[in-house]
Parts: C-alpha cells; sequence; structure tokens
C-alpha cells in the first residue's frame, strides 16, 4: 500500500509534463500610431523621459489632494472594480486547480446481519458482519497531454490580469474625473463672483443715470442701455448660483460621500497641478504603460489561449480514475498488510461526430483574437490622440491665458476711460455699455481660459496613464 500510492501519483504527472502548446505564440502586435508625438508650432515639446509622476505628486492643491482621498475610499464604480478583481483571481484560481487532480478520502464502517442460510453459512441462526474501509483516490482526472487546461488556466490568468489593469484605469479615470469637477467648481464660483460684482456695480451706475435722468441731465434711452448690462447680470448671478449647486452635486457623486464646505474651492487661485518638465517620452511606444492599454493586451493574450483550448477540443480525451486503501473485516486489522486495496481505470474518448461544434468553437476563438486584436490597436490609436490632443493644448495654452489677461486689463482700462467721458459729457452712454460688456466678457473667457490650462495638466495626467499613488 505504501508503495501503490506514490506510483499512482507518479503515473498522473509524467504524462502531464509532455502537454503539446496548440495556441497561437505571443506576439506584441506593432503599435498602429506614429513613432513619435507630433511636432509643430502648436505642440509643447516632450522634455524628459521619466515616468509621470503619482497623484500625490502630480497635485499640488491640499484641498483637492484630501477631496481624492476621499474619493479612493468611497467611490462605487472604484469599489465594483476592485470587486470585479477579485472575481477575475477567483474564477483564474478555480481554471487553475482543474489542471491538478482532486484526491478525495473516505472512511467507512458497514455492519450488517443477514440469515446464515442467506450469507452462506451453517446453522440457523444469523451471521453479523462489520467491514471497515480506508481509502483515498482521483476520480475522472483528465491528462491535459494537448494543453486544454493549460490554456483555459492561461486565458483566465489574463483575463484577471485585465481585470486588474482596468481597476487601475479605473483609478486615474476617477482622479481626473475628481480633479475635474473640482476645477469646474471653482471656475464657476468664480463666475459667479464675477457676474455678482458686476450686478452690483451696474445697479449703483444704474442709480445714478435714472438719478441724472430725474433731473433732466440724462436721457430714458440711457437708463434703458445701463438697465440691459445689470438684467444681463441678473440673471447670470441666478443662472451661475444653480451651476454652483449642481457642481457640487456632481463633485459629491464622484467622491462618493459629501464633502465639507472647508475642502470646497473658493476660485481656481494657484494652479491645481505641479508640471515642471513635460513627463512624456520622446517615443509613442510611453502608450503602452497606460492600463487601458495594458488591459487590452492581456485581452489579446487571452484570445490567443482560448485558440489553443479550441484545438485541443479535437485530441481525445484521456481521464484517470484510480484509488488505494486499506479494507478489513476488523478494526484491529485495518492498517495491516494484507489489508491494502487499490484500483486504476484510465479511459479515451474521442468525438466522432459533433456537427461541426468544435469547428464552431475554434471559428469563434480566432474570431474574438481579431476582435481583441482590433480593440488592442484602437486602444493604442486612442491613447495616441489624447496625448497629442493634451500635448497641442499645452503648447500654446500658457500664451492665450497671457494675451486674455492683456485683453481684460484693456477692456477695464476703455471702460474706465468711457465712463470718465460719459460722466464730463463728452460721450454718449452707448460707448459705456459697449465697454461694460466687453469687459464682462472678457473677465468670463479668461476664467475660461484659466480652467483650460488647469484641465489640460489634468487631462495630461490622464492620457499620459498618470502614477496611481
Amino acid at each position: 500500500m505504501a508503495r501503490s500510492l506514490p506510483a499512482l501519483a507518479l503515473a498522473f504527472a509524467l504524462p502531464t509534463a509532455a502537454c503539446v502548446d496548440l495556441a497561437p505564440a505571443d506576439r506584441r502586435p506593432p503599435a498602429p500610431v506614429p513613432a513619435s508625438f507630433p511636432a509643430g508650432p502648436a505642440y509643447a515639446p516632450a522634455t524628459s523621459e521619466r515616468a509621470l509622476a503619482g497623484w500625490r505628486a502630480f497635485f499640488a492643491d491640499p484641498k483637492l489632494k484630501q477631496v481624492i482621498e476621499q474619493a479612493l475610499a468611497n467611490n462605487r464604480d472604484l469599489r465594483i472594480a476592485v470587486a470585479n478583481v477579485a472575481a477575475a483571481r477567483a474564477q483564474f484560481h478555480v481554471q487553475r486547480a482543474a489542471q491538478l487532480p482532486t484526491v478525495t478520502a473516505n472512511a467507512a464502517a458497514t455492519q450488517s446481519r443477514e440469515p446464515a442460510a442467506v450469507a452462506g453459512a451453517q446453522g440457523s441462526g444469523a451471521v453479523d458482519t462489520r467491514l471497515y474501509s480506508l481509502t483515498a483516490g482521483v476520480s475522472a482526472y483528465q491528462l491535459d497531454l494537448f494543453g486544454k487546461l493549460r490554456d483555459q488556466s492561461r486565458a483566465a490568468q489574463e483575463q484577471y490580469l485585465a481585470t486588474a489593469a482596468a481597476r487601475d484605469a479605473a483609478q486615474i479615470t476617477l482622479v481626473s474625473e475628481v480633479a475635474g469637477d473640482y476645477l469646474t467648481l471653482a471656475a464657476d464660483r468664480d463666475l459667479l463672483k464675477i457676474a455678482q460684482d458686476t450686478l452690483s456695480s451696474s445697479s449703483e451706475s444704474l442709480k445714478v443715470i435714472r438719478s441724472r435722468f430725474e433731473h433732466g441731465v440724462g436721457s430714458q434711452l440711457d437708463v434703458s442701455q445701463a438697465d440691459t448690462i445689470a438684467q444681463q447680470a441678473r440673471f447670470d448671478v441666478a443662472r451661475l448660483t444653480t451651476q454652483v449647486a449642481q457642481d457640487r452635486n456632481a463633485l459629491e457623486l464622484v467622491v462618493g460621500a459629501p464633502v465639507g464646505d472647508e475642502l470646497l474651492p473658493a476660485g481656481l487661485g494657484a494652479p491645481v497641478a505641479v508640471l515642471e518638465q513635460l513627463p512624456a517620452a520622446v517615443s509613442s511606444s510611453v502608450l503602452l504603460g497606460r492600463p487601458d492599454v495594458i488591459q487590452a493586451e492581456d485581452q489579446l493574450k487571452a484570445a490567443n489561449a482560448n485558440i489553443g483550448a479550441a484545438r485541443a477540443a479535437f485530441f481525445p480525451d484521456i481521464s484517470l480514475t484510480g484509488s488505494g486503501g486499506l479494507t478489513s473485516l476488523a478494526l484491529s486489522s485495518l492498517f495491516k498488510s494484507a489489508s491494502g486495496t487499490w484500483s486504476f481505470a484510465p479511459a479515451v474518448s474521442q468525438t466522432l461526430f459533433d456537427a461541426g461544434a468544435n469547428r464552431g468553437d475554434l471559428d469563434y476563438a480566432k474570431a474574438q483574437r481579431q476582435l481583441r486584436l482590433a480593440t488592442y490597436e484602437k486602444a493604442i490609436q486612442t491613447a495616441f490622440r489624447e496625448v497629442a490632443d493634451a500635448l497641442a493644448q499645452r503648447g500654446t495654452i500658457d500664451e492665450q491665458v497671457t494675451a486674455q489677461r492683456a485683453l481684460t486689463a484693456a477692456a477695464a482700462d476703455s471702460l474706465r476711460l468711457s465712463t470718465a467721458r460719459y460722466e464730463r459729457g463728452s460721450d454718449t452712454y452707448l460707448n459705456v455699455l459697449v465697454a461694460q460688456r466687453t469687459y464682462y466678457g472678457a473677465e468670463q473667457t479668461l476664467v475660461a481660459t484659466e480652467l483650460a490650462r488647469s484641465t489640460n495638466l489634468v487631462a495630461l495626467y490622464t492620457s499620459l496613464g498618470g502614477g496611481l499613488n
């Protein structure tokens, strides 16, 4: 008995070690994008080949960091992604376990009584029979000669890795969404303050002009013109008050919990991110490190493994069933050498006719591989376009902000001079009105441009596969 079980295990293991691999070789397809990012007047040059810093080092605003921490702990989409990783890992473990035999052990004791005549014994009484057994065995263990189980296990492993990459991509997206919603709230608060200031100043101007009209100095037209800018600002205050409230709702949804007033931005203020050098490699191969691209590549590898499993289905299935143990009529003699038992039952099965089912499974696996290949290539192309767009805006956004600030300052001077000329009686109020509208619009455009500069940094963090920590 002591020698039979190791011999049986060896008989199981040796054929498995000699299995063949029918899956296509895993080779990374060439990237369907240019070797380098676009260059030209619109694009910022890549000055560093360092990996992009994690979000804690990338974002400088301490309030934003706390909000991101809160989102990472509470966001439900990220929790779903984490649960998907755990489920995929469990499925991989289940599939991998199929490559090894399942060993079961049984202990039994049976007592029966039969008439002596039925039991074949002499006499007219009854015969008591006791049977004790202890066995261990393997049932229908499939030898993986053609790599079917191994390929299925590898496919499950690649799916698990793809799910883990999807979780990383979900975190990067979450960080960028939180930052984007935070910046949008800050910008809308700035716009609300501009509208409130404009409403206050235009209301005061309206009082003065109405008083001048009542004293016969001005005209009703001046009053009506002054009222237009006041009513426009009044409308914007009401609209932006609603928008700010909705911005906070959007931020709290992505965070997954209420955000305290002390963590909300008062306005755009100082830059929220630090980017001394553009952390993009000159080569577009940097895109291969993006989690979504890694996910697509892992899914392509899983499709390759599924082809191997589908090909192996054309070959015979070889299974082994065996057991060894001890059996005795008396418990005291159960462990004696003469009580050993064993059985060994190999089986071979081969499909002779399946109406093309195996061929259909193989064709399906090949089609899935083509789908995953196209998905992988599309992921790289999308990543390339996102990085190129972010670089294009990065190359000119500082100049846009500088120009808009100069325009806003010039509009303020124009409003000041037009107001002075009107008060001296040397100009009509129409020019004051035009100057007011120009300045009001310039202030709004400046906020939008500064928001674009901040969100461009967030876009760079996302498109370059920003760090997770």
